[in-house]
């Protein structure tokens, strides 16, 4: 069975529970969501969609956006996340590489791309937007077909669907057929202008993905997530509890705010992200049993007040990657263990997936969640992670990247082996090692930049690193530099802060 049929069939089950809490507050059951997913199906196969056809996806987390990808799949296309404000030239690099047949967009997307003023005003904000409208695939003469999510406005195409329509039209309950095997959805990661990178999902990769939260995350009727994560999301709903997602702009309070109100017995933050909602709320409701990290290492200060704030909440730590997720979870309590013992590197827990340390240390991982391979490149069997990685007593390890090691005369560094001890002393909120390159003998200096306390930590680090691994130089810095939704550390910008001295 395909991964919509399945939700659609636990949303057949229970048709008047509610499926899912929208940010405004607006409630979806079970009922309306197998109706509107069945409807936006149908009308889309009405309109010509073949099967294979790529949906270039530009809208934002919300039950709209879950029922167009959910039919997209339904309907035999494939949803393509590339995101419009990536800039003009890699947005057309990545076009031309997934060659989709329809856009389907939110219609103040459509006006903002399209409307001189509104482009204006977008560009003095630093966004460059393509004009969706006018969007034409290199080679291939056929219009491109467009969907829009809200209400019509200027600048949305002539012809365009109405998501409103589609999912107030005829909802045929015919079987949904479909092979697992092929692709159900395509994630820009990285690359470049010359070659963009995605990665290839399909139904059967993304269902076993979430059969594997599902065992290590029991949910069921009478549970809340609060999250606006998709992979998430979709687990919550096939097994039949109810997904409430944050408002676009949630300010910390107000995340911490609904978590209470609705009742949250599972939610899921970027590590950056918990440290400001327990700012605002250092004490997380108690009806909450699940608090999960991920996209970016927790510090062992955020897991330390995790655990304080949510005493009756068990921590978890999820190690996971585009290409194949989950990989790993591990308690908070294991991860501040592990530290605290001086064996050096963030343990990730027990692996989920298939894995294995090459001669050069690197992570391989294989699995059934593992994507099909990557757009345009031959299918993968076993996916090189770029992370160093050792397995001790049957668990996982992460001692760095593989591009992050910093060279020090015969000594290679890989910073993530030593942060978290670093970072687990008292004082240090966060810290981070960069290498700044000597043109002249091709070594490198080692600076470690530190949010928190510096004062007599040079000397406190003797006690808890290797000698090679010790600093050349501490700077204290008011906060590390984060890029991408993850918000994960972004060390090319802070070498560049080191070597310009900022603070």
């Amino acid at each position: 069975m395909t991964l919509v049929a399945r939700l659609l069939e636990q949303a057949a089950r229970t048709p008047a529970e509610v499926a899912l809490v929208a940010g405004d507050g607006a409630e979806l059951t079970y009922g309306d969501l197998r109706r509107r997913v069945l409807a936006v199906r149908h009308g889309l196969l009405a309109a010509g969609m073949e099967r294979g056809d790529g949906v270039l996806f530009s809208v934002r987390p919300s039950p709209d956006s879950l029922v167009l990808a959910l039919g997209v799949v339904a309907a035999g296309g494939v949803v393509v996340f590339a995101d419009p404000g990536a800039g003009p030239e890699m947005f057309t690099a990545r076009l031309r590489l997934a060659r989709p047949r329809w856009s389907a967009a939110e219609s103040l997307l459509y006006a903002g791309s399209r409307l001189r003023p509104v482009r204006a005003y977008a560009r003095r904000r630093g966004l460059l937007l393509p004009n969706l409208a006018d969007l034409r695939i290199p080679g291939d003469e056929r219009p491109m077909r467009h969907v829009f999510t809200g209400r019509r406005l200027p600048g949305v195409p002539r012809g365009a669907l109405s998501l409103a329509s589609l999912a107030a039209g005829d909802a045929p309950r015919e079987p949904l057929t479909g092979d697992p095997d092929a692709p159900a959805a395509v994630i820009f990661t990285s690359g470049t202008t010359a070659r963009p990178r995605a990665v290839v999902h399909t139904q059967g990769s993304l269902a076993a993905a979430l059969d594997l939260f599902r065992e290590r995350l029991p949910l069921g009727p009478g549970d809340v997530v609060h999250t606006d994560q998709l992979m998430l999301g979709l687990p919550t709903l096939i097994s039949g509890a109810r997904w409430s997602m944050p408002p676009l702009t949630c300010p910390p309070a107000g995340f911490a705010r609904l978590l209470a109100e609705r009742g949250a017995t599972h939610t899921f933050c970027v590590p950056v992200h918990l440290a400001e909602v327990l700012d605002a709320a250092p004490r997380l409701p108690g009806h909450l049993r699940y608090v999960l990290l991920g996209a970016a290492p927790a510090p062992a200060g955020v897991l330390r007040r995790a655990v304080a704030a949510a005493p009756s909440a068990e921590v978890l730590s999820v190690y996971a990657m585009t290409e194949i997720l989950p990989v790993a979870l591990a308690s908070a309590e294991d991860k501040l263990a592990h530290t605290a013992s001086g064996a050096g590197g963030d343990l990730l827990g027990e692996p989920l997936v298939d894995a294995v340390v090459a001669d050069d240390g690197e992570l391989l991982l294989s699995g059934p969640n593992l994507c099909r391979g990557y757009l345009g490149e031959p299918p993968l069997d076993r996916l090189p992670t770029g992370d160093l990685a050792r397995i001790d007593g049957g668990r996982l390890v992460l001692t760095g990247r593989k591009k992050d090691m910093i060279i020090r005369g015969k000594f290679n560094l890989y910073p993530g082996l030593y942060e978290p001890a670093v970072a687990a002393l008292p004082g240090v909120v966060e810290a981070a090692y960069v290498g700044l390159p000597d043109p002249g003998t091709g070594d490198e200096e080692v600076v470690l930049a530190v949010v928190g306390a510096t004062a007599g930590l040079d000397r406190r680090l003797r006690d808890v690193l290797d000698h090679d691994a010790l600093p050349d130089r501490i700077v204290a810095v008011p906060e590390l530099p984060r890029s991408g939704r993850g918000r994960k550390l972004d060390r090319k910008r802070l070498r560049e802060l080191v070597r310009r001295g900022e603070r």
